[in-house]
């Protein structure tokens, strides 16, 4: 190689030099004034019980995009996220993917978390990530990010500021790693990407990404360096507004119930059995027309002397209600067998038909049916009881 040759690579060697330099040292825009919005505890609480940023430090990000490098903007964004989520009892975490060697010399490394979501020390986690280099491997922060997330109990929320650029490398697709993270969490976990780059295959993976968990969305990083858009995003992914406690309202005025006596027979119609029962019929404690052990003693269907005047009461009844038609059962306490005291109930009922037939009532009016013990009024334990359901009922027919 002749001396001129050699000057000529010398000299083209410098210029790529200087060029790089020039590159590397070009000056960035000034960001958008920033002030962090300050949510009301009182009136806020947290939408999120874990949540954890997944910043991508690879040596994409020290590409240029609208005027700055991504990685200039992706911190921007994530402090200014920082300053803008309330204290609320929520856990958190900070884990960055790809590294420049003066960083860390892992492809992903938690800097903050899990642990009590506190402002200061999430902006000291930040604060670590200085410079951008190495690859992007976003599949072993995701991997990552399941065991961070594995121990947490609640809602949780992953968010990822990234360029959404060779994300995959020579692995399994990224997506997929994704999906395991949707399939161990369920519906307690939502994804949120934000884009710091203008790559239509970056925005593109980035926004596959959000739909996964089916509970996020995906926007760009420039969207959210003002003030007011940062609040926005916060509010939209970190919170939930309490309800506000309405008056609670004054008793009204228990109003008085108007119990009623449709058969004025003396006993209430929430009470009464037997709501037909005619005028001036003499009704038991159900307000059934009956006639107890005054008629009848202890396995008896001989209709007692001193029983004459309460059917002859109910001969009045009749009387006075010509188209009435009755029918009469018979009912025992529980002392003997079944078919003993169903003969017997209905020895009862045509005892009295027999008496009142004899007074000059229609036998076609009266019809007797045997009940036997099967329908008790009182408890057949005590003898008052007992004698309670020694009687005849007479049930008008409808």
């Amino acid at each position: 190689m002749n001396r001129r040759l050699i000057i000529r690579c010398f000299t083209g060697l410098i210029a790529i030099l200087f060029v790089s330099s020039c590159v590397a040292t070009r000056p960035e825009k000034p960001m958008p004034s920033f002030s962090s919005t300050n949510f009301n505890t009182k009136s806020y609480a947290s939408k999120v019980d874990n949540f954890i940023i997944l910043f991508d430090a690879s040596s994409s990000m020290l590409d240029y995009y609208s005027g700055n490098k991504k990685f200039t903007i992706a911190k921007a964004v994530a402090t200014r996220m920082n300053q803008t989520i309330p204290q609320l009892g929520q856990n958190a975490g900070f884990r960055s993917f790809g590294h420049d060697p003066s960083v860390s010399k892992s492809n992903t490394e938690l800097f903050y978390g899990i642990k009590n979501y506190s402002t200061a020390g999430f902006a000291k986690g930040i604060e670590k990530i200085t410079a951008p280099g190495g690859v992007s491997p976003l599949y072993k922060a995701l991997h990552a990010a399941e065991k961070d997330l594995e121990n947490s109990s609640g809602k949780k929320a992953i968010i990822i500021i990234s360029d959404g650029q060779k994300t995959d490398m020579v692995v399994p697709n990224t997506l997929d790693y994704a999906q395991k993270l949707k399939d161990r969490f369920g519906s307690s976990l939502c994804i949120y990407t934000i884009v710091a780059g203008g790559s239509p295959e970056g925005i593109k993976f980035m926004n596959d990404l959000s739909k996964i968990a089916e509970c996020g969305f995906s926007t760009n990083a420039n969207n959210l360096l003002a003030s007011s858009a940062m609040a926005d995003f916060v509010e939209k992914v970190f919170l939930t507004r309490k309800s506000k406690s309405k008056p609670k309202p004054k008793k009204a005025k228990p109003v008085k119930k108007v119990r009623k006596d449709s058969d004025h027979d003396g006993i209430f119609d929430d009470n009464d059995l037997c709501p037909n029962t005619p005028i001036g019929a003499k009704v038991n404690i159900k307000g059934c027309w009956s006639f107890g052990d005054a008629l009848f003693d202890t396995n008896k269907a001989d209709i007692k002397q001193n029983a004459h005047t309460l059917l002859n009461h109910a001969h009045i009844i009749f009387t006075k209600n010509p188209g009435m038609n009755v029918i009469l059962k018979g009912h025992t306490d529980n002392y003997g067998t079944d078919q003993y005291n169903m003969d017997l109930s209905l020895r009862r009922a045509k005892a009295v038909k027999a008496y009142l037939v004899k007074k000059g009532i229609d036998s076609s009016r009266l019809t007797c049916q045997a009940y036997g013990e099967s329908s008790p009024i009182a408890s057949n334990n005590t003898k008052e009881g007992r004698s309670l359901n020694r009687r005849v009922e007479l049930a008008p027919e409808k």
